[in-house]
């Protein structure tokens, strides 16, 4: 626990000493658990992430430049991060060693001043867990998980719920607790599981995309970089232009894997199902004739504003939301231009 050491010394100075003994780095085992931590400005955020499901690291997978889920993205964006990377398949951050950590890390905090959290799916779960307990002024959450404990959420009948009866799920921190927390919580309406897990974060703005399903890598968003800038502007700005929010997932309707997306969440429902069925089939029968008569009215400048504005750091994404635009005003020069140059 070396990192606990570094900063009970590290609050013994001034302000003006402590940022001068940034940059610091380093890693500690808890158990289960890798934890990876870089300070780099005392004015800047502090974030914490915690790893979801599919991030599957083993012990011996470990190595100096391993990153955990989140930590280059908070590298990049330049604030400080304390990424935590569970262990092994079945992992719920219920290791007693690392609740210990986290409580002697809660009260050694103190110089920084805007602490943030970012997480999806198992990830969020911790990050609604300990909210509270590392006093987050804000949250970022996809795919909700608020807990495990079957009789708060005898609802979530996934697979992934019965294999995590195996933790203590009585005990503290197995549920959400956000403390003054405020941000947002974005998932898939149309999943089921996900809306009740959901409804159980009321303090925070809900944004709802429809199709994205549940999981840590949805396809066709991961394709667009949603969730990469998504979280850039949460990063940096500590919110969310909701506007622009709605834009990107817009778009999404001119997408075919949107609506077989929507197929897959709704295939228990055999009216969502028509209604699914008719609303695609009246898309690609007028889609191409729609474009055409209100392509002048389309206003495509948020995606080609993202597009510039990662364009050095995320060059493929760029491309992509580039060529989403293009799909909408083929002959935009600016748009046309852009490509060339990326390409």
């Amino acid at each position: 626990m070396k990192l606990l050491y570094w900063l009970d010394e590290w609050l013994t100075h001034s302000r003006s000493e402590q940022q001068q003994m940034l940059p610091m780095s380093g890693d500690d085992l808890l158990d289960d658990v890798f934890v990876k931590y870089e300070f780099v400005d005392l004015n800047k955020p502090l974030l914490f992430t915690f790893s979801p499901a599919g991030t599957n690291v083993q012990e011996q997978d470990l190595h100096p430049d391993f990153a955990p889920w989140g930590y280059h993205l908070a590298q990049k964006q330049k604030v400080n991060i304390i990424a935590f990377q569970h262990l092994g398949k079945s992992n719920w951050f219920r290791s007693r060693n690392l609740i210990f950590f986290l409580e002697q890390l809660s009260t050694l905090l103190e110089p920084f001043e805007c602490k943030l959290g970012y997480g999806l799916s198992r990830g969020g779960f911790a990050i609604g867990a300990f909210a509270k307990l590392l006093k987050l002024d804000q949250v970022l959450l996809f795919h909700p998980v608020s807990t495990k404990n079957k009789d708060l959420v005898p609802w979530d009948d996934r697979s992934s719920t019965d294999l995590a009866q195996q933790f203590d799920w009585q005990g503290d921190y197995h549920d959400l607790d956000l403390g003054d927390a405020k941000g947002y919580i974005i998932y898939d309406p149309t999943n089921h599981i996900d809306r009740m897990h959901a409804k159980r974060y009321p303090q925070l703005t809900h944004l709802r995309v429809f199709g994205m399903g549940h999981g840590t890598h949805a396809s066709y968003l991961n394709k667009f970089g949603f969730y990469k800038q998504v979280a850039v502007d949460f990063l940096q700005h500590q919110q969310i232009d909701i506007a622009q929010f709605r834009q990107q997932t817009k778009t999404l309707r001119f997408k075919e894997d949107y609506y077989q997306s929507l197929n897959k969440a709704n295939a228990n429902s055999m009216h969502r199902l028509g209604l699914l069925s008719k609303a695609h089939n009246i898309l690609i029968d007028e889609k191409e004739a729609h474009v055409q008569e209100h392509q002048a009215q389309i206003d495509v400048q948020p995606l080609i504003e993202i597009a510039l504005k990662h364009q050095d750091e995320f060059p493929q994404d760029a491309i992509q939301l580039l060529e989403v635009a293009q799909q909408l005003v083929p002959d935009d020069p600016l748009v046309e231009h852009k490509l060339k140059q990326l390409t």
